[in-house]
Order: structure tokens, then C-alpha cells, then sequence
């Protein structure tokens, strides 16, 4: 909508749709990683390699030809290149051409016997691999922090919870290892996939390497220009076989890693809001941070809303990428290429994001336990009757005749409780009644909440040092600089 008459100005920054995951939310190097500069460079660095690894196998090549390319990697010309595609109407044409004009001596053997894919593919591949080595740092600072957090509560009891009602008692500590083990699941399917990466390599225009061989004229000549070019640009392996690009089911291993760890994230962060609204715990809040516009007195959980709001998006970019995947028909179709650009580069960023988002957090977790003992003793109670019933079978009580007494007395209590909203008062009927008095001395050890969490604190700390402390050593060097992570916005 636009007011009659009004001018609208295009050229302005402002008036162009921009992307919150650049403006907002993600790191700067992520966006780096999928910036045009890092895109068209590496499609450069890709051509300096391609022509090293052609000269080394003895086609006509000179170092100048080399050197004058290598000079002009970051020099790119963004509005030539704009103004030759608009011309061609094929990007990497476009490139080319700039590229030849920026380096007239080595014009003739810029992107010598490889198709499109050998940049744009080969590229994705770099832009993924640097991608999850961003990620994989940001996960085990997080794994790091829930670390330091479940080791610090790991012996404090909380109220669990199955079905979202109250159940036996856990300590908040083991809570938190619930989180730490599915991200311990995360990082090692991120580390796999990035340990699974491969290169496309030189491959040619149906994945045959028909061009190279008339190029070279010797198969295993062709073969170690394929192994060289992989090797120069970092890779130890290639795709033995392709068709025009790599399979895209290499995509799909990648979006799924990522889209499983937006569930964890999406997890965690939902449970943070729940104990948020049981004011259990809390995310970090600034001195001057505003939780409501209406109701300055709320402290909103908005952090871990914007995590679960950017992990629904990261779970759902996986149906693009097996969807593309499926439709690749024979040695390949176009129709992957607008999806890829969408779907890859938004799979990092929101990743990126919510990790950014997460550390943040878990840096800052604020506990109440007071809160968290007043909620025990409004259900301890009742978790309490198998222990009240046991300690009088010690003192020579009916095991039948006490279930009953506690059948009937805590339904009293719970209609107390859930008809008049009173305070639960099944121990002070307990106390009232004389078929009790055997154990009423034992009655408050019998409800000290630390006898009711059974092996936590143990699980915790054995899970921390056999499960988690060998990954976290993998991150020692990245971990020992971390700092803490303020959010702009």
C-alpha cells in the first residue's frame, strides 16, 4: 500500500526486502560464509587451482598466467558482473567474462575444460564444510554451559514431570542433562557430516570427464587432476561418481543434521518457557530490558521464543532438501538451483542464530529454589504414601489396612486442594490420625526431598565426565577464549 501520489524511492537501502537473518539475527561470520564476496572468490580460487593443477600435469600454463589470476581473486567487480548476466543470462559466464577482462593474460585458460558445476557445486561444498566448522564450536559452548549448569545443580530436587503432571522428584541438574545429551546427539551428527563431505571435484558436464580427457589424453592423467584439485582446495576426497553436480542427497544428510538440532534447540527452549511460567527458572533479563509494552511487570521468556521461533524454521527447511533431492532427474535439472540458495544458506544462518541465541542463555540461567521447594512440598505429600506405608510396615503395621488409611485420607487432601484451592493438608491428616502414631517421629526425614531423587546427582557427574568431557576436549582451544554472547537485539 502506498499513499496517492506518494514517490517511492528504490535506490534506498530501506526499501529493499532484506533478509532478519542478516539484519537481525545471524553472525557476521556466518553471513560471510554465504556472502557474494566469499561465493565469487572461492569460484577464483577454484579457476587458480584448476589452472596450478592443469599446468602440473602438462598442459601450457605459464606462473604469470597463474600469478595474474591469483592477484585479482578478491578483486571483483559485483556491477560488471550484474550488468554481463543480465547479457548471458547465465551467472557463471558472467563471471567468467569479468574474471578474463580483470586477467587478459590468462583469459584463455580461465574455467579450462570444466562446466558450471565444477565452481558453483565445488563452492557449495566449501561454503558448507566452513559453515559447520562456525557451528560446531557455537554447539559445545552450549554443551559447555549446560555442563557448568548441571554440574552446579546437579543435587538440588525438582518437582519432575510426565504428561506435563507432577511426577517422582529429579534435581535440576539431571534436567539439564537431558538437554545436553541430545545436543551431545547433534554435535556428533554435525561432525560426522562434516567428516563425510567430500569434493565434486573435476568431474566435466555429465559427471564422465569427457572434456578433460580431450584435454589431457590419458585417463590417469584425468584422474590425478581430479585428486589435485580436490587436494588444493582442502578436501581429502572426492565423489567417485556424479552426474552433472553431486548428489544432492549430500544436501539432505547436511539439512538434516541441521534440522535435528533445531528440534533440540526447540526442545530445550520450550522447557525453559514452561519453567519460566512455573517461575522454577529464567532466562537472563537486562536492568532495562522490557517485557511487555501493557504489563511492565512481566519478564517475558524472549529469548527462548526466538530460539523456537528460528529452530521451526531450520526443522522446516528438511522438506526442501529431500524434496530436491527426489526430483534430480537423471544426471540432473535446474530446478535445484533457486531452492539450493534458499534453503542452504537458511539452514546456517538460523542454526547460526539460535546457537548465537543459546549461549546467551545458558550463559545466564537464573534458578529460584525456594520456588522450586514450595512446589516439592505441594506434591511430596502424596509421592510420600509408599514411604509412609513401608515405615509402618516396619513397626509392625497391615500393609492392606495403611494403603487404605492413605487412599482415603489423600483424596481428602487432593479435594482440599482442587475444589477451595486450599494448601495441600494430607500431612497434617496423616498427623491427626492415630493409626499413624508409630512413625510420627519419622515423619520429616521420611519427606527430606534429597531421598527422593535416587541416583541423579551420580548420573550427572558420571555422564559429565565420560559422555561429555571427551567431546568437549575435540573444542578445548575454541572454548578456552569463549566470552560472554550479548544479543544487539
Amino acid at each position: 500500500m502506498s499513499w496517492v501520489g506518494e514517490e517511492i524511492d528504490y535506490s534506498s537501502p530501506y526499501a529493499n526486502y532484506r533478509s532478519p537473518l542478516s539484519t537481525r539475527y545471524a553472525s557476521k561470520e556466518m553471513q560471510y560464509n554465504f556472502s557474494d564476496q566469499k561465493k565469487f572468490s572461492t569460484w577464483r580460487k577454484l579457476w587458480v587451482n584448476l589452472a596450478k593443477a592443469e599446468k602440473e600435469l602438462g598442459l601450457d600454463i605459464s606462473d604469470a598466467q597463474i600469478a595474474e589470476m591469483e592477484a585479482n581473486v578478491n578483486n571483483i567487480d559485483f556491477e560488471a558482473a550484474a550488468a554481463e548476466e543480465r547479457l548471458t543470462r547465465h551467472d557463471v559466464m558472467a563471471h567468467v567474462h569479468v574474471f578474463a577482462k580483470q586477467c587478459p593474460l590468462a583469459a584463455p585458460i580461465i574455467h579450462l575444460g570444466a562446466t558450471s558445476c565444477f565452481v558453483g557445486d565445488n563452492t557449495d561444498l566449501i561454503l558448507l564444510r566452513d559453515g559447520l566448522d562456525l557451528l560446531l564450536p557455537r554447539v559445545a559452548a552450549v554443551m559447555a554451559n549446560l555442563g557448568h549448569f548441571a554440574e552446579q545443580y546437579k543435587s538440588l530436587p525438582a518437582l519432575g514431570f510426565t504428561h506435563l503432571q507432577p511426577a517422582q522428584l529429579t534435581t535440576v541438574g539431571k534436567r539439564a542433562t537431558l538437554w545436553l545429551y541430545d545436543f551431545l546427539m547433534d554435535e556428533r551428527a554435525l561432525r560426522r557430516a562434516k567428516e563425510d563431505l567430500r569434493f565434486r571435484g573435476v568431474k566435466g558436464t555429465t559427471g564422465t570427464q569427457a572434456s578433460f580427457m580431450q584435454l589431457l589424453e590419458d585417463g590417469a592423467k584425468v584422474r590425478a587432476l581430479d585428486k589435485r584439485v580436490t587436494e588444493l582446495c582442502g578436501f581429502q576426497k572426492t565423489y567417485p561418481v556424479t552426474g552433472q553436480t553431486y548428489t544432492r542427497k549430500v544436501d539432505v544428510e547436511i539439512v538434516a543434521a541441521l534440522s535435528s538440532l533445531g528440534s533440540t534447540i526447540h526442545k530445550m527452549c520450550t522447557d525453559l518457557r514452561l519453567l519460566a511460567n512455573m517461575k522454577e527458572i529464567e532466562e537472563p533479563f537486562e536492568k532495562s530490558q522490557i517485557g511487555s509494552s501493557a504489563m511492565p511487570y512481566k519478564r517475558n521468556p524472549m529469548r527462548s521464543e526466538r530460539c523456537c521461533a528460528l529452530a521451526r524454521h531450520l526443522m522446516a527447511l528438511f522438506s526442501n532438501a529431500v524434496n530436491t533431492h527426489s526430483i534430480q532427474w537423471l544426471e540432473r535439472t535446474l530446478d535445484d538451483s533457486a531452492n539450493k540458495r534458499l534453503t542452504l544458506s537458511e539452514a546456517f544462518l538460523s542454526a547460526d542464530a539460535a546457537l548465537l541465541v543459546l549461549v546467551n542463555i545458558t550463559q545466564g540461567l537464573v534458578v529460584y529454589p525456594k520456588v522450586i521447594e514450595r512446589r516439592i512440598n505441594q506434591e511430596l505429600p502424596f509421592m510420600s504414601a509408599e514411604n509412609l506405608i513401608m515405615a509402618m510396615v516396619k513397626k509392625g503395621g497391615d500393609r492392606q489396612i495403611c494403603h487404605e488409611k492413605i487412599r482415603v485420607l489423600s483424596q481428602e487432601a487432593g479435594a482440599q486442594v482442587k475444589q477451595f484451592g486450599r494448601d495441600n493438608d494430607f500431612l497434617d491428616r496423616v498427623r491427626a490420625d492415630e493409626y499413624f502414631a508409630p512413625i510420627l517421629g519419622d515423619i520429616d526425614k521420611l519427606l527430606d526431598p534429597s531421598t527422593y531423587t535416587g541416583r541423579a546427582a551420580d548420573q550427572v557427574v558420571e555422564f559429565l565426565e565420560e559422555e561429555v568431557a571427551p567431546v568437549l576436549e575435540r573444542y578445548k582451544e575454541a572454548l578456552k577464549d569463549e566470552k560472554p554472547v550479548t544479543l544487539n537485539i
